[in-house]
């Protein structure tokens, strides 16, 4: 491989074609099946997909099939399929994922920014799903391009794009299943859906964490009263709802109190999550947009990594039953409800979290009020295997090539539930989960952006390793697959 040519073509390709493209998919307020009921009356996601689809079938790949796979009351999916290449093998295969499908429009942005609005400033481009994954399948196949634009050799390739992640990928697994004899037996299963801890080097993802919640609501009356007349003898809603999730967390600490939410951090772990510490410093904290004098919840930097990448976590990401600051009366309020995220650690089962997680919100409810949970995410996270030795030197190979510096490998804090997925279908098979989402990206919240110089180093990167996987394959290298062929996936999934 010439990496000079690879840097070039990739970087043309991306100026020329993916940016341009990126831009317009940006414009498609095509959000997750979760936030949107109406996904298929209002026609977004097929925007989204129409999209992606006619710019892949435009892609000078020789045999390349491109197809939306559709099954009944389900999201699309777009199935690309790419023979091998120039002497390589089409016994062997590589899985590129990602998805398409968004996160809502939340609060907050910039005067001149906007979800639905793409603005490029300098070398990033703001919007709502850019780096979130629209750029995965753009990547993906920007990457076999480059290869073959030197006639190097690769294996089979196959592209996954998804649109349900955002809301769980619940959809996915049937479509594994349904798609099971076309895909084969990936030994090589590459991601474009995380994060990095820097824009300087090559990150790849050893971990993702589980995630479990839902909608808990307190209610103690059928409708609001007098806050004067009934304060100091109805108990307030809020103040119960308060009491029953200190069963959850520590509120001083923000510890989950509940033992068997706790893993094992594996000793690997524990030293890459010093060395990403040391690596990226104060970078570990201050890409957080803190309020001045606030401070984060350690003063120990490697702490910091492992409470994001091992350790369960509670947010409270939404409320109801509480008017407007504007029009919030003396009222004694019926109910409060609030929608709960409780990140798990990596190997700690989604299933069992979810239960522990109910079984304390709604025993012994205080002073009689009426509890539920409608717990609408119970999944399990995902630890990635020992390395190949090819794939590390591959990795680092391309890391030092294209940005100067070596790889690094740290968890992330988020939920890629095809992951774990896939782990269970292939476990033979070696991965290379990596993103362009880097400091003050944002994904999922204001002023999102896609940093475009890493998007186009990584897909050097990958370009880089398919090429070294076929000739890991010609060593036997990349044998030992095995695979869980159709039958029903066991997991449970949870967005990222």
């Amino acid at each position: 491989m010439d990496a000079s040519k690879v840097d070039r073509y990739v970087g043309e390709k991306w100026d020329d074609e993916i940016v341009p493209q990126l831009v317009e998919y940006i414009r498609i307020p095509n959000k997750s099946p979760m936030f949107d009921a109406d996904w298929v009356k209002h026609g977004y996601m097929d925007d989204a997909v129409g999209l992606m689809e006619r710019w892949a079938k435009a892609q000078p790949i020789p045999g390349m099939k491109v197809e939306v796979v559709r099954l009944e009351g389900r999201t699309p999916l777009i199935f690309i399929d790419i023979p091998a290449a120039n002497g390589g093998s089409n016994d062997d295969c590589v899985l590129l994922y990602g998805h398409l499908d968004k996160q809502p429009e939340m609060t907050g942005w910039d005067a001149d920014l906007g979800p639905w609005k793409p603005v490029i400033k300098g070398d990033r481009l703001y919007g709502r799903g850019g780096a979130d994954d629209g750029y995965a399948i753009f990547g993906s196949l920007a990457a076999i391009l480059a290869l073959q634009e030197q006639s190097l050799p690769h294996a089979r390739c196959v592209v996954l794009i998804e649109a349900c992640e955002e809301s769980g990928s619940y959809d996915l697994p049937a479509y594994v299943d349904h798609l099971a004899g076309r895909i084969g037996k990936p030994s090589l299963v590459v991601c474009l859906d995380s994060g990095c801890g820097n824009y300087d080097q090559l990150w790849c993802t050893t971990s993702l964490r589980g995630l479990t919640g839902g909608n808990f609501t307190v209610k103690v009356l059928s409708e609001g009263v007098h806050s004067g007349d009934a304060s100091g003898i109805v108990p307030s809603s809020f103040r119960l709802l308060r009491q029953i999730l200190s069963r959850i967390e520590d509120e001083k600490t923000g510890r989950i109190l509940i033992d068997g939410m706790h893993a094992e951090i594996p000793a690997e772990r524990l030293a890459q999550a010093r060395e990403a510490a040391r690596v990226l410093d104060t970078a570990v904290f201050d890409k957080f947009p803190f309020l001045p004098g606030m401070k984060p919840m350690d003063d120990e930097l490697a702490e910091l990594v492992l409470n994001r990448t091992w350790r369960p976590a509670l947010s409270v990401t939404g409320v109801d039953g509480m008017p407007p600051l504007s029009s919030a009366g003396n009222v004694l309020r019926p109910h409060t409800s609030v929608k709960l995220s409780l990140r798990l650690p990596p190997t700690l089962d989604g299933k069992k979290a979810g239960e522990m997680l109910k079984q304390e919100l709604m025993r012994d409810p205080p002073n009689g009020a009426h509890v539920s949970l409608d717990l609408e995410k119970a999944s399990t996270g995902w630890n990635a295997p020992a390395q190949s030795p090819w794939l590390t030197k591959a990795i680092d190979a391309s890391s030092r090539e294209f940005f100067g510096q070596p790889a690094m490998y740290m968890g992330e804090g988020g939920t890629i539930p095809f992951m774990g997925m896939l782990g269970e279908k292939f476990p033979g098979a070696q991965f290379m989960i990596t993103g362009v989402l880097g400091p003050h990206s944002n994904a999922h919240g204001p002023n999102e952006f896609l940093h475009i110089p890493m998007g186009k180093r990584v897909t050097a990167c990958v370009s880089r390793v398919i090429a070294e996987h076929h000739l890991a394959s010609q060593r036997g290298e990349t044998t030992g697959v095995s695979a869980v062929a159709g039958g029903e996936h066991h997991g449970d999934h949870g967005c990222c």
